[in-house]
């Protein structure tokens, strides 16, 4: 496993921490495969290693903890019929799973930007820190694609519509809106999270997680909602809806300049993934767990990973950047039951399986 400072992770155990450092600043350290794999490693370690009292989460430079998964290579898959797809959201949502169900303390510092795959690995976190600087998003609908990584588990357990708000347009949170939306539990000063990072890594071997709940609370500001949760009144009548047409014909009614704002965001984005986004929420709201949402949530990825939609989402966005896919169908209303159902489909002997 990488042990070495110029691997794209860096696991290692300082004091009373197993540090998981991720390490691709130039590409706000996108994940890939093999770093998967190697966090993996890196939680098998720290989770038998006595010495090790709490798991700390973070990402290399200035920019953010993460931006998401590496794109550009599922797209060079999904264009030649490849199977990275397959094989990459099997092992991400199986250690989704497994983060939410750790052990010990696992804190996250979710720290400048947060998107996608980064906040698969942070938001199931037992202890989750954004700060002053947190960019949280889950802007998969963009991409002709829907809120992955166990989204629609957190999105579906926001409260009233406010994930079904940040779901579907792709906003981006704040470190208090973030908060309001229960991806995360305390705000921390950006300033202060060498100072918080030492701090774990003296904890006493056999800490609690109340324990390291109280040491974090102690350094936080105590802000638990931002813009967006003053909206909230808003939202819940604009999105308290089971069908896009419906969500679409209510800002147009409601006619504000949120409405408006909202729309014009609505309009950018994938028809087919803001359908199968919405429909994925509603799903979740009655799932007892998330390894239920993951399965059915690697159901519709694989259906995804086989789409045009998915490849022009990204192209317009990565590969040329001109910011114009052309999505299919191109509006919201010819998304029929049809185009919907293999996003649902049981899929015999690939589904996903949690030990």
């Amino acid at each position: 496993m990488s042990g070495v400072e110029e691997g794209d992770l860096i696991a290692r155990v300082e004091g009373a921490a197993g540090i998981i450092r991720l390490n691709r600043p130039k590409a706000i350290n996108a994940v890939t495969l093999e770093m998967f794999r190697d966090i993996e490693k890196a939680l098998d370690r720290f989770e038998s290693d006595p010495a090790v009292a709490v798991i700390v989460l973070e990402g290399a430079g200035e920019r953010g903890l993460c931006a998401g998964g590496d794109i550009r290579t599922l797209w060079e898959s999904s264009k030649v019929n490849g199977d990275l797809g397959k094989i990459l959201w099997r092992e991400e949502y199986i250690l989704n799973a497994r983060i939410k169900k750790f052990p010990k303390p696992y804190v996250a510092f979710m720290d400048g930007i947060v998107m996608g795959g980064g906040v698969g690995l942070s938001a199931h976190a037992s202890h989750r820190v954004v700060t002053d600087r947190t960019k949280l998003a889950m802007p998969e609908v963009g991409l002709g694609f829907f809120p992955d990584v166990g989204g629609t588990f957190l999105l579906s357990h926001s409260p009233g519509e406010i994930g079904t708000y940040f779901g579907l347009t792709g906003q981006t949170m704040n470190g208090p809106d973030a908060i309001h939306a229960k991806f995360a539990d305390w705000v921390v000063p950006s300033a202060r999270l060498p100072e918080l990072r030492e701090a774990l890594t003296k904890l006493r071997s056999g800490a609690t997680a109340a324990e390291v709940g109280k040491l974090i609370g102690s350094f936080a500001t105590g802000e638990t909602a931002g813009p967006v949760a003053a909206k909230e009144p808003a939202i819940d009548a604009l999105f308290g809806f089971d069908r896009m047409e419906d969500i679409v014909a209510a800002l147009k009614r409601d006619g504000s300049e949120f409405a408006q704002a909202t729309l014009k965001t609505l309009n950018e984005k994938s028809p087919r993934g803001m359908v199968v986004t919405l429909k994925l929420l509603r799903l979740a709201r009655t799932s007892s767990s998330l390894e239920e949402c993951l399965a059915r949530e690697y159901r519709a990825a694989l259906e995804v990973f086989r789409s045009d939609d998915f490849r022009e989402g990204v192209r317009a966005a990565v590969i040329d950047k001109d910011r114009n896919p052309t999505w299919s169908p191109p509006r919201i209303e010819d998304v029929t039951s049809d185009m919907l159902a293999p996003y649902l489909a049981e899929i015999g002997t690939d589904e996903l399986k949690f030990n």
